[in-house]
C-alpha cells in the first residue's frame, strides 16, 4: 500500500508541475560571495546544441539579439539536471545559489531559468516553453548569454535546464 501511495504521489507531483517551470532573479550590489572557480570546459550533446540554436533562431526572428553560449552556465545547468534526476523532481531548488554563482563568477546582473522534463525533441521543449508566459518571458528577456544542459535519466527521460544571464 505504501508503495502505491508513493507512486501516486510521484505521478501527482509530475502532473502538478506541468513538466516545466520558469524563474528569474536580479543581482543585488551585496550579492553572495562564492569561491567556486569558473568552469571553462563543457562538452555539448547534439540535443543541447540544437535547443540552443532554436532558441537563438527564435530570438533573432523577433528582432532580439542572439545569446552567446557560456560553458560555466551550461555546467550549472547540468548540475541542476543531475540534482533533479537524483531526487526525482522537476523544480528550481537552489536557483538562488545558481544565480548567485553566475553573478559572482561571471558578473551577471540578471539571471533567469527555465526547466522542462520529458520532451523528446528540442522543438517540443521550445514549443512548450513558448506556450508558457513565464518561460517565454525568459526566452525573450533582456539577456546577453545563456547555457543549457539536457540530461537523460536511466529510464530515457530528458531533463532540460536553461539559464539566461545578462552580463
Amino acid at each position: 500500500m505504501k508503495k502505491i501511495m508513493r507512486t501516486m504521489l510521484f505521478i501527482a507531483m509530475l502532473i502538478a508541475m506541468n513538466s516545466c517551470s520558469a524563474d528569474t532573479a536580479e543581482a543585488s550590489e551585496n550579492g553572495a560571495v562564492t569561491t567556486e572557480a569558473l568552469v571553462v570546459n563543457y562538452t555539448y550533446n547534439d540535443t543541447e546544441l540544437e535547443t540552443m540554436r532554436l532558441i537563438n533562431e527564435y530570438r533573432v526572428s523577433i528582432g532580439l539579439n542572439a545569446l552567446q553560449r557560456i560553458n560555466h552556465i551550461s555546467y550549472k545547468c547540468e548540475e541542476h539536471n543531475k540534482y533533479m534526476i537524483a531526487n526525482v523532481v522537476v523544480n528550481h531548488n537552489d536557483f538562488t545559489a545558481r544565480s548567485a554563482n553566475i553573478t559572482a563568477v561571471l558578473g551577471a546582473i540578471k539571471v533567469g531559468e527555465n526547466v522542462a522534463y520529458n520532451y523528446k525533441t528540442p522543438e517540443a521543449a521550445l514549443k512548450a516553453w513558448l506556450e508558457s508566459p513565464g518561460h517565454k518571458a525568459n526566452i525573450e528577456g533582456d539577456y546577453t548569454h545563456f547555457g543549457l544542459a539536457v540530461t537523460t535519466d536511466a529510464a530515457g527521460k530528458k531533463y532540460y535546464t536553461n539559464i539566461f544571464a545578462k552580463i
